[in-house]
């Protein structure tokens, strides 16, 4: 009896050193995944995967709009991951909505560290806002001057693509000036200020930043004053860039509103 016994007290050995083996195996594994997912949560903001950083360059290279040299240069822009939008702007409510166009719906958002952001989240509808998104992700991210709007970063992730501004505490310049009740703040020195300002953005533009660029689309909806009311020109989604000895440039259709 004891004999027949032996393989039966082997066989439950083994099938239960198997068992706990593969039992302890899963642990692990689970342990390591909870861990990576908690890792890529708690990632600093501006910093986010590779990733994203690659999907962003293939995104933007992949425009068909000259930009000679600079064409496959890596872009020193801030990512921010597709949670932190979501949390600034309370999930996209209405409430925080703070106008549309072409492009799509721009929202106003606030980071954890208190930064007031205005994020404009690509329509998946739109026909143009892709290039645009392109466009302005190529300019703005290398022009700096006290009277064009701050690009902070984007956002490229899955099907969502986004860019983040510096918010403009007093909206656009024809929210104000068309404005019966808000107008009247606009004495004759402010409107001075304004003009001058938007002079100083267009010479920074045409002479003295890295590139020479044509806005093609300067309206009022397109000035934006922060709280001090400075006007910082923005949407370059329909600028071009002229080249170093280039005086004249056609363009093949009507553009700007």
């Amino acid at each position: 009896d004891g004999a027949n016994a032996t393989p039966i007290i082997i066989g439950v050995t083994v099938g239960s050193a198997i068992l706990i083996l593969g039992l302890v195996a899963c642990f692990l594994w689970r342990r390591k995944t909870l861990l990576g997912r908690q890792i890529r949560k708690t990632e600093p903001r501006g910093h986010p995967e590779r990733s994203q950083d690659l999907l962003l360059n293939q995104v933007v290279i992949s425009s068909k709009r000259d930009y000679s040299a600079d064409k496959t240069d890596d872009l020193e822009l801030p990512l921010f991951d597709f949670e932190t939008i979501v949390r600034a702007t309370d999930n996209f409510t209405d409430y925080n909505k703070l106008g549309q166009g072409g492009f799509g719906i721009v929202y106003k958002g606030r980071l954890l560290e208190g930064q007031e952001i205005a994020v404009k989240r690509l329509s998946r509808n739109s026909g143009q806002g892709i290039e645009e998104f392109k466009n302005e992700v190529r300019l703005i991210a290398k022009l700096q001057h006290r009277n064009l709007v701050r690009l902070l970063g984007c956002c490229v992730e899955m099907d969502e693509k986004m860019l983040v501004y510096e918010y403009m505490e007093n909206r656009s310049l024809d929210s104000v000036i068309f404005d019966k009740a808000r107008s009247s703040i606009l004495n004759w020195q402010r409107r001075f200020n304004i003009i001058c300002g938007i002079a100083r953005g267009l010479l920074y533009l045409h002479q003295d930043s890295r590139f020479r660029i044509i806005h093609r689309d300067l309206k009022a909806s397109n000035i934006l004053l922060d709280k001090e009311m400075t006007p910082k020109i923005s949407d370059f989604g329909m600028a071009r860039i002229f080249g170093g000895d280039q005086t004249e440039q056609n363009t093949k259709r009507v553009v700007g509103t």
